[in-house]
């Protein structure tokens, strides 16, 4: 791995640390947590105190992130060209649907997750922003599969290792496609327990400012198919409102 590539990824592993120790830590503590050498430790801390990231907690040489991050975070995200537009169309979906609702891209060979709205039950599906999924076993992958022309699709297809997350993932090929081929007819992809077991996705496709994109419901199996086509409905709806929104149509 090339050094600043490594360097990048250590300091992102540290903020990550933080966000999961959520208490201040010793640099030994923090060497640990990442597995890194306390000396490389040593070196990232003081760069990220000298540029106002990180200040010492106690007597005991403790660290933690300033509230720089958060605010530097927050400017980013506030003026997000693709969030903005997108939010109260997926506020409502959520509001409208009770289930978790995910805006998701393709990055290259995974989907990524660029927002998630968490639902109002108790027992719903939970994801972060920026989590990465496998585009086979996943609602907003397969839409983004299905968008590929042909030679394009193939390319992609034989570069993943359609991996089994779960009992019901697709492992193969020529399932894969068919499934694909099933989604492009009612316009609306689904997963029944293949990414997450007991949990059903659906997305459709959502292009926003001339980005292919896809908007997804996810929450348990039962409750999902019980609401399955007033819940695709009400999605199909949100999908096309951002296409509007954003200048597609």
């Amino acid at each position: 791995m090339d050094a600043n590539v490594k360097t990048a990824v250590r300091t992102l592993a540290v903020f990550e640390a933080f966000g999961r120790a959520r208490k201040p830590l010793t640099l030994s503590e923090l060497a640990r947590t990442i597995s890194v050498p306390l000396s490389s430790c040593h070196g990232l801390v003081a760069t990220l105190r000298n540029r106002g990231y990180v200040y010492s907690v106690g007597a005991n040489r403790q660290v933690y992130p300033t509230r720089r991050i958060f605010d530097e975070a927050e400017a980013i995200v506030r003026n997000d060209p693709l969030l903005e537009t997108a939010a109260p169309v997926l506020a409502r979906l959520r509001d409208d649907t009770g289930e978790t609702v995910i805006l998701g891209g393709r990055e290259p060979d995974a989907v990524v997750y660029l927002e998630v709205i968490e639902g109002l039950h108790t027992i719903r599906y939970t994801a972060k922003p920026g989590e990465l999924k496998p585009l086979h076993s996943s609602a907003i992958g397969k839409a983004m599969l299905a968008s590929l022309g042909g030679e394009e699709l193939t390319r992609v297809l034989s570069r993943l290792s359609l991996a089994r997350i779960t009992d019901a993932t697709i492992t193969t090929e020529k399932a894969l496609r068919s499934d694909l081929e099933e989604g492009r007819g009612r316009g609306l992809f689904v997963t029944r327990g293949e990414n997450v077991a007991d949990v059903m996705g659906m997305a459709v496709p959502a292009t926003l400012a001339g980005q292919p994109l896809a908007v997804a419901l996810a929450g348990p199996l039962g409750r999902m198919e019980e609401a399955f086509n007033a819940h695709a409905k009400r999605l199909k709806a949100a999908a096309a409102k951002l296409l509007r929104l954003g200048g597609g149509g």
